[in-house]
């Protein structure tokens, strides 16, 4: 094998030959975790100024070593730092590259702390921040969906069970759904980022070190509110990566199921809506064809993030206390995660204003299907008839219906009358859609006098006017 020129080691003191080049390359995680350099150097800061804090660093050599790592955080964003696989990691490309900038000082940086720690402190630090960013996204795609809910708040389409026709509801109180849908999911994502926001640094390599560090001073410094009280656990958690990637896998599902119906509504046999030109695409062959590719895109998205979950749980699963190297692991698939997630929900809030709804068709569909047949029911219940009496009667009504193809509401009253007594003029009251849905006024109720209140408390909610 060629012999080629190798990088020492931090840890080399131990090894009496080099790594493997093949070894180095394959062990190595910079490549994906240089990502972490802005956390990566935040971390170290806070912990150099602990040191000072305790005695353990001179004020002239926390100065030292802070001047350092700032000039180094700006060699990276300018694209003039030099990432090496050789040096692994993210962690140790910062360290080295310190050292030739300050000298020895650079080298008691590390006093107090292991890169077990650190990458768990780097990664928490990492998360917090884009659960934030995630959240706006998802407050402005929640901002959306309850302001197309407030412009159709008497817009009626048939409601379906089955894919089939149900009975009639709002399109404000359908989008309202998954508002409520979505307000669960802020609400997951605010749990895991309160579990997200605990300080391992300090652990060490597992068992704590014998400095006189102050952990409660680095958690203030780096705005976590609780120390980690277990170092072995410390360093070998991953389960707040598990939570964020459920929670994302159960925003992505909702995400899903929402663009399920986007594609089907905007089909020809639909035709319930008309997706933005902005969030669709044609075809290469077929001139006519509009293709909901947004909502396709995010639908495939949610079985790589579900894929997400179940590695990082196999990857867990079998590991003693502490760290260990299939932690490396953890990374790519969080990263990934986070990418897709906040693409996926910027690009749906960015669709929601852009759906044209078509009215006229939704209101024709309700039309079909019989969807105030339990209406009907309804009525024949307060005038008397058993509930399981008026099932059979209108089943039969129904049955009648589709032989003439006509809706019950289009049927005359002689016509109906054939099926109960009971019935009188009264009961196109509620067989008219208006009727039917004005009927189910209730808290959670499809009556657009009840969607109304929901807006209105979502909005509030949500701190919009």
């Amino acid at each position: 094998m060629k012999k080629e020129e190798h990088t020492i080691k931090p840890w080399g003191g131990r090894f009496k030959e080099p790594t493997d080049v093949f070894v180095e390359a394959f062990t190595a995680s910079v490549g994906f975790d240089k990502r972490l350099y802005a956390h990566d150097i935040a971390g170290s800061i806070a912990h150099a100024r602990m040191l000072a804090h305790v005695g353990v660093l001179t004020s002239g050599e926390y100065e030292a070593i802070v001047e350092g790592l700032q000039a180094i955080k700006e060699e990276i964003e300018q694209g003039r730092f030099e990432w090496k696989v050789a040096l692994e990691d993210v962690h140790m490309n910062i360290e080295a590259r310190l050292i030739e900038r300050i000298g020895e000082v650079g080298k008691k940086l590390h006093t107090g702390r292991s890169r077990n720690d650190q990458v768990a402190t780097d990664v928490r630090l990492y998360l917090r921040d884009e659960i934030v960013e995630i959240q706006a996204e998802l407050t402005r795609l929640q901002q959306n969906v309850v302001l197309l809910a407030e412009a159709h708040v008497d817009t009626i389409m048939p409601g379906f069970t089955h894919l089939q026709t149900a009975q009639p509801v709002t399109f404000g109180h359908h989008m309202l759904a998954w508002f409520e849908m979505l307000k669960r999911d802020a609400g997951r994502l605010s749990d895991c980022a309160a579990r997200v926001n605990i300080m391992p640094l300090g652990a060490a390599a597992l068992a704590g070190t014998s400095y006189p560090i102050d952990r409660s001073y680095s958690a203030e410094l780096l705005g976590f509110t609780a120390v980690a009280q277990n170092s072995l656990d410390a360093v070998s958690d991953r389960d707040f990566v598990i939570e964020f990637i459920a929670v994302c896998s159960l925003i992505m599902t909702h995400l899903s199921r929402f663009s399920e119906e986007l594609i089907l509504w905007a089909s020809a046999q639909f035709d319930f809506i008309e997706l933005g030109d902005s969030f669709c695409t044609g075809s290469s062959i077929m001139p006519q064809k509009k293709n909901p590719d947004v909502p396709e895109l995010i639908r495939g998205k949610t079985g790589r993030i579900n894929g997400h979950l179940v590695s990082m749980l196999t990857l867990m699963k079998g590991q003693p206390l502490a760290y260990n190297k299939d932690n490396q692991e953890d990374k790519e698939p969080l990263f990934d995660t986070i990418d897709n997630i906040n693409g996926s929900l910027r690009v749906f809030a960015d669709m929601i204003p852009a759906i044209k709804v078509k009215s006229d068709n939704m209101r024709e569909a309700a039309l079909k299907g019989f969807s105030t047949a339990t209406d009907l029911a309804d009525y024949l219940v307060r005038k008397g008839v058993p509930f399981r009496d008026a099932h059979e009667i209108v089943g039969r009504a129904v049955n009648r219906g589709i032989e003439l193809g006509k809706d019950l509401s289009q049927m005359s009253l002689k016509e109906l009358q054939k099926f109960s007594k009971k019935i009188e003029q009264d009961v196109f009251d509620v067989l008219t859609l208006e009727g039917s849905v004005a009927a189910r006024d209730h808290i959670g109720g499809t009556a657009p006098r009840q969607v109304a209140s929901a807006v209105a408390q979502a909005k509030q909610w949500l701190g919009i006017s």
